[in-house]
């Protein structure tokens, strides 16, 4: 276990410049406010899990959050689920990303002016472009406007209060727009890829039942045009509660109202037609309690009908301003992370504009015309934080992708990862090819805080294979089955303590469904459903679902682990693997493998992958049977899917065993359908 612990650091802040971080100027900020001494990370983090209330308080001032009515008190109930957060207070999410600190906090303090973002009007907010769209710059005062005129024309289409507005669009300014006016309203929002297929946005929007739909006409992927004018017509048809539809002419500059349906809808109007209802009007910002709902959004959706999991204005608030500090954003930076509506990190960007910053909108394959495209953006956007999948990364390794020599990244200063565990391989990858100085950090967390547990921090060095720390306020631990905190050993993730973005409920949940979900293992503590070590100097190491987990008498290894050892085989691309019972009791593990174009899975080959998984592995979890498919099955966001490949090879219906509508790559399963057939044949 602590081969990991003796390594010399990737990377290390700069010494002259830590005083200046935000993480450093809270950490002085809060030691004097409260009277303790807090003279590094792992005393502040401890302080921060320990007394609750006094840290929460302390980022809610430091942080500025405007609010029009104080709180009574932090925390009304220290326990899981039922914690209720800040009562008392009034305040609009969209308010504060708009408008910035209050001024008279700390942080406005330290941004130039301080005088509530009106001398920024003209500063750059948002930058975007797609394969439909160049690159553009929106400033402060034009995406107030626009959010101004769009929450006009909501209202004036009868938008009020707790009403539901939902999104079939890319990640785009006008989607944007539409959330920060939906939420000024005190409407709830919720949004959905356009790739995602009409069954899967219906089994999630049709939850809520929304009163406005927001959709494309269709968009552009990988140099191939999308059009969704008939997807939409079968959500009309099976949403009765839809009466308005909003349509973006986007990969079209007409637009034909008949094709998309429209029965029962009381009217459909364009983007422009919504902002033209009310032009000109005046921000307004619905003041709401701090648990009033924000928006919903849904597990992956891998089994059965998706969780609709409801977030509030003030837990999410609090949640984005904390990350000024873990991702020591301000203003000038420029924030980018690749992401789709369908996914939280989309809402994680959004919330980056609370820290005064300008994000970037980026809607396209970041493989389209080539791996280049993303630090082709950061160049011709001066992305200072940028964020892809490690997957990405471990694809631009293995093409001989060199963007340190080929674009300008001086202004890149942070390199961030999340959705999988980000291999050793490539932090050495990022550091030789990328950029030697940058600070890379990788991230775990979940839709169902929309947040990170375990999260970079600007003040710690960098260790190969290992995120820097466990997040502010995120009580995380390592957890054995009788509930035992384990050191330095893998354990289940937990959370032992409240926090202020856990999910207000799950829509049409009766509360049975929340506690079973997350609260039924151990009661009364989160547990998440990763497999994860913390290290000794208080990093972690997140080795894959605990749900997907192969346990091979009695040594149990996360799939991350295993999928890192066999892509260190030159010619494997991407790997699942799974364990199902044979025999009786007997657990038969399977690995498939995607090869490079012209491989072929020999018994050289086959020889050589469990060679590398028994020596970087174990001998226990070399696989029984490799097999070569085509592609490995994924939902949008790019999750493997273990589980339910692992429920249809066990007999499951595949129409059971996962919603096809969520996944990247339907056909994908067909393999393993057709496998099933074979063992229930005994072939």
């Amino acid at each position: 276990m602590g081969s990991v612990d003796r390594q010399e650091p990737l990377w290390q802040p700069d010494p002259e410049r830590l005083g200046e971080l935000e993480m450093s100027r809270f950490m002085r900020w809060a030691a004097a406010r409260v009277g303790r001494e807090l003279s590094g990370y792992e005393e502040l983090w401890r302080w921060s899990v320990e007394e609750l209330e006094e840290f929460w308080a302390c980022l809610w001032e430091f942080c500025g959050v405007r609010a029009s009515h104080g709180y009574e008190r932090v925390l009304a109930a220290r326990e899981m689920p039922g914690a209720r957060w800040f009562e008392g207070a009034r305040l609009n999410y969209a308010e504060n990303m708009l408008l910035g600190p209050a001024p008279s906090s700390p942080a406005a303090e330290a941004s130039a002016g301080g005088d509530g973002g009106e001398d920024r009007a003209g500063e750059v907010a948002v930058l975007h472009c797609s394969e439909l769209r160049e690159l553009r710059e929106i400033t402060w005062g034009q995406l107030r406007e626009q959010v101004a005129d769009a929450a006009a024309g909501l209202r004036a289409l009868g938008v009020t209060r707790g009403d539901r507005v939902v999104a079939y669009m890319p990640n785009i300014p006008e989607t944007l727009v539409a959330l920060l006016a939906t939420a000024s309203i005190g409407a709830i929002w919720s949004s959905a890829a356009p790739e995602f297929g009409a069954r899967s946005v219906i089994d999630r929007f049709a939850q809520i039942e929304p009163k406005v739909l927001l959709t494309v006409d269709g968009y552009r992927h990988g140099g191939k045009d999308f059009e969704r004018a008939e997807n939409v017509a079968r959500m009309l048809a099976e949403m009765p509660s839809v009466e308005h539809l909003v349509v973006l002419p986007y990969l079209k500059d007409d637009f034909e109202e008949a094709a998309f349906g429209g029965g029962g809808v009381r009217g459909v109007l364009t983007w422009e037609g919504l902002l033209a209802l009310a032009p000109g009007s005046e921000l307004r910002f619905e003041q709401v309690p701090f648990e009033h709902p924000l928006w919903v959004l849904y597990s992956s959706g891998t089994t059965g009908l998706p969780k609709a999991i409801v977030h509030g204005h003030g837990g999410i608030l609090l949640e984005q301003v904390k990350k000024r500090l873990h991702l020591d954003l301000r203003r000038g930076d420029r924030m980018f992370w690749f992401t789709t509506t369908g996914w939280m990190m989309w809402n994680f960007l959004v919330g980056c504009l609370v820290s005064e910053a300008a994000i970037v909108l980026y809607d396209g394959s970041p493989a389209h015309p080539d791996l280049d495209a993303l630090w082709a953006l950061a160049e011709r956007a001066g992305i200072t934080c940028m964020g892809v999948s490690p997957g990405l990364l471990a694809s631009c390794e293995k093409a001989g992708i060199e963007p340190g020599r080929d674009h300008d990244l001086s202004r890149l200063r942070a390199l961030g990862a999340t959705g999988s565990p980000l291999s050793p391989e490539s932090y050495r990858w990022v550091y030789e090819h990328v950029k030697p100085d940058v600070w890379l950090f990788s991230t775990s967390g979940g839709t169902d805080v929309c947040t990170a547990f375990v999260a970079g921090c600007p003040l710690l060095p960098v260790y190969e294979g290992e995120l820097q720390c466990r997040a502010l306020g995120c009580a995380v631990q390592a957890w054995d089955e009788h509930g035992n905190s384990l050191d330095d050993e893998v354990g289940e993730l937990v959370i032992t303590e409240p926090m202020p973005s856990m999910p207000l409920f799950l829509w049409g949940d009766d509360g049975s469904r929340l506690r079973e979900s997350y609260f039924s293992t151990y009661p009364g503590v989160w547990r998440h459903g990763d497999w994860i070590r913390i290290t000794p100097r208080g990093g972690a190491v997140i080795s894959g679902r605990s749900d997907s987990t192969i346990n091979r008498q009695g040594v149990r290894m996360g799939t991350a682990e295993i999928y890192r050892a066999a892509l260190g085989v030159e010619e494997v691309l991407d790997v699942l693997v799974v364990d199902v019972p044979r025999d009786g009791n007997e657990l038969w593990m399977v690995m498939f493998v995607v090869l490079r174009e012209g491989a072929r899975l020999d018994e050289e080959l086959s020889a050589q992958i469990k060679r590398r998984i028994r020596e970087d592995c174990s001998p226990r979890h070399v696989p029984n049977e490799i097999r070569q498919i085509a592609e490995v099955p994924r939902t949008l966001s790019g999750k493997v899917l273990e589980v339910p490949v692992k429920r249809i090879l066990m007999g499951s219906p595949p129409e059971q065993a996962a919603s096809v509508d969520s996944l990247a790559n339907p056909r994908a399963l067909d393999y393993f359908v057709a496998m099933a057939r074979e063992i229930a044949s005994g072939q």
